[in-house]
């Protein structure tokens, strides 16, 4: 061998400055697995093993969803997602890019080890990954739910070095990579604060410092009681009356008639006999989710008590439109949809049923029972001839994503009616579940849409059903539906939490 040749001769370059890192990584895992950690001893090997196939973040998710809040249930579904996109990642690239094998577990001793070794590669951290995409797409959604993950997915992460199973590169390489997929998954799929809702109309309304001024009227049907009494801690001056369904329109008159702000909890039907009272008066409303379906006050950004406070003591408002039907019957307004055919008869049906048997199964009664009649619901006359039609909608306002249920309108000031047709024919529920795939397009032979000012339907049987924000009537003969822009002025937050 030639003398000229020295083989102690240090690398430079990449190479070197690798060989550095990686010489680094081990002194810190070595560090680590000799430092004691107190307390740890009967936590984190548990905790390790419980985010094994992301059961720990699946039950987080659950866990999140049963506080029954739009947030909460858009966190938890969006921190699944980053989850998933995480792991495929991770599974599909991270392992099979880099063949980096497991840590030599010596040094750290037997009490902390896993029963069960790892197989796979050690780099990226996988449980690291899976635990910051979590919590992260958990926090875009909800600051708050954010900040009650954060501390076990970060013991999670640690947990992966403690026990020996991981590097420290490879749990900071999969935290990376799980907070990349939960940003990915937001680029995919915007949160409700990243979606800019178009300029409405503001209103110059009181602001209302602890309340004082707004009587607010609460469905005791709709299981309001919690509601009302956060309600009642965050704005001590306002007045809060609870009534029996029954009582609902005299009461909301009566409130009108002594409030500065007419305030209403409870689900949309409870809220439409509230914006009929704060019209016959000139009152702005204030509206509280608390029923079932609450469509309007969530199009509205009001989503718990925090955020109708805010925009009561700070004065912010807004003014929308209200639809209108009149009939020979009489007339009435609607916050949210209009609807003959189906879904009226749906929900007559599942009222005669719920009592007996409950709501969830009585509404799939309901459906079979209605799906398999063999008649049209409706017939409207078109180029002279009398066509079938299975369902008539009418939105107060542009309905976004829209299926067979309402989605979400992000104008409640754009002064049109949003109308869909599912035309008649064999089948329905095909073409029911084909109109809500198509959504708002318009070249569909089962689904037809429009937006319009005003709409007239005529040659309606006596009997016929309509629906309008949930509750139901019969009609007959002529219906005129219109738009009432920008009469009503209702509380909104304007700043986003």
């Amino acid at each position: 061998m030639s003398p000229d040749v020295d083989l102690t001769a240090p690398r430079t370059g990449a190479h070197a400055t690798l060989t550095r890192l990686l010489a680094l990584d081990s002194r810190l895992f070595q560090a680590a697995a000799e430092r004691h950690w107190p307390g740890a001893g009967p936590v984190l090997p548990r905790l390790s093993r419980s985010a094994n196939h992301g059961v720990l973040w699946f039950a987080a998710a659950a866990a999140i969803a049963a506080s029954r809040t739009p947030r909460a249930r858009r966190a938890a579904a969006r921190g699944l997602a980053s989850l998933g996109l995480a792991s495929l990642t991770i599974n599909t690239l991270g392992k099979r890019s880099v063949r980096r094998p497991r840590p030599l577990l010596d040094p750290v001793p037997h009490v902390r080890r896993l029963r069960r070794q790892p197989i796979t590669t050690s780099f990226p951290s996988g449980h690291a990954a899976s635990a910051s995409a979590f919590a992260t797409g958990v926090a875009l959604e909800s600051g708050g739910w954010g900040a009650a993950v954060a501390p076990v997915a970060f013991s999670v992460a640690v947990s992966r070095v403690y026990t020996g199973v991981h590097f420290p590169s490879d749990v900071l390489a999969g935290a990376a990579l799980g907070a990349g997929a939960a940003f990915a998954v937001r680029g995919l799929v915007p949160t409700r604060a990243q979606i800019a809702a178009p300029a409405r109309p503001r209103a110059a309304v009181p602001a209302l410092p602890g309340g004082e001024g707004l009587v607010l009227v609460t469905n005791n049907a709709s299981g309001t009681a919690d509601r009302a009494r956060a309600l009642r801690d965050a704005l001590p001056r306002a007045e809060v009356v609870v009534c029996e369904p029954e009582d609902l329109p005299a009461e909301a008159e009566k409130a009108a008639r002594r409030a500065r702000v007419l305030g209403v909890c409870g689900g949309d039907g409870t809220v439409n006999t509230a914006a009929r009272a704060a019209l016959r008066h000139g009152l702005p409303l204030a509206v509280l989710p608390g029923g079932t379906l609450n469509h309007f006050a969530y199009d509205l950004g009001v989503e718990d008590v925090r955020d109708l406070a805010g925009a009561l003591e700070r004065g912010e408002g807004v003014r929308v439109d209200v639809g209108r039907f009149s009939s020979k019957r009489g007339q009435g307004v609607f916050l949210n949809t209009f609807s003959l055919g189906v879904y009226p008869e749906l929900v007559r049906e599942r009222e005669r049923w719920a009592d007996r048997i409950g709501g969830w199964p009585a509404g799939v009664l309901a459906a079979l029972r209605v799906l398999r009649a063999d008649r049209h619901p409706l017939e409207a006359e078109f180029q002279g001839r009398r066509r079938p039609l299975w369902l008539l909608f009418a939105g107060n306002g542009t309905y976004h994503r829209m299926g067979l249920a309402p989605g979400r309108r992000l104008d409640l000031a754009d002064g049109v009616l949003d109308v869909r047709v599912v035309h008649g024919g064999r089948r329905p529920a095909l073409r029911l579940l084909s109109a809500a795939l198509a959504g708002p397009l318009t070249r569909s032979p089962a689904h037809a849409a429009v937006q319009v000012g005003r709409l007239r339907l005529t040659g309606l049987a006596p009997g016929t059903l309509l629906a309008y924000d949930g509750e139901v009537t019969e009609v007959e003969g002529e219906v005129r539906l219109e738009k009432l822009p920008e009469a009503l002025t209702v509380y909104r937050p304007l700043r986003v939490r």
